[in-house]
């Protein structure tokens, strides 16, 4: 399983942090940061998602005002 976060369209709620400790407040820029990930397109991070943390990840973009995160399977098929 892994994450997609678009940092550009994040608006900075933070909702995401309360959810995942992967997610990180970044104030001065105000925008979540994810902690671990690597930068595949211009403002576009990808990380795997621990075994044990899927919930917590899927809860996150769930929680995300602007869907800015999503979660995809091994497949590659979106879950959230």
């Amino acid at each position: 399983m892994k994450v997609r976060f678009d940092r550009d369209t994040c608006i900075g709620m933070f909702q995401c942090t309360a959810e995942w400790d992967a997610f990180e407040k970044d104030t001065d820029a105000g925008k979540a940061d994810l902690d671990g990930s690597e930068e595949v397109e211009p403002d576009v991070f990808e990380r795997e998602v621990p075994e044990g943390a899927e919930l917590d990840a899927k809860f996150a973009a769930r929680s995300c005002p602007v869907d800015a995160i999503e979660i995809y399977d091994e497949d590659g098929e979106q879950l959230v």
